[in-house]
């Protein structure tokens, strides 16, 4: 005997199987180092973080002080791909600048 679903039913049972997730999430952090200027650090918070100059100076004196700022939180995609923006911009001024992404 076959049993015929309807449109509604197919559409119901999606649903209940599917389960809304928000997406993970990750803080884009700066970690010090002995060669990187302050003005570069404050240079990639505004350009590739978006920050405003206050904000910016902010994050760079954490990274001073504490060895580490978090520059902000983002999806995976959006993390991973500042991460390489930071560390693409580093490399081609010279400075051996660590960024690195970590799961909220």
């Amino acid at each position: 005997m076959t049993r015929e679903i309807t449109d509604e039913q197919v559409s119901q049972e999606a649903f209940e199987d599917d389960e809304i997730r928000e997406p993970r999430r990750f803080k884009v952090l700066l970690h010090n180092d002995d060669y990187t200027t302050m003005e570069f650090v404050i240079y990639v918070l505004q350009k590739v973080f978006n920050k405003t100059e206050g904000e910016a100076v902010q994050i760079m004196m954490s990274v001073h002080k504490n060895g580490i700022g978090i520059c902000g939180i983002y999806t995976a995609e959006v993390a991973e791909t500042k991460v390489v923006m930071v560390k693409s911009m580093a490399r081609k001024e010279g400075y051996p600048l660590k960024c690195t992404m970590e799961e909220v």
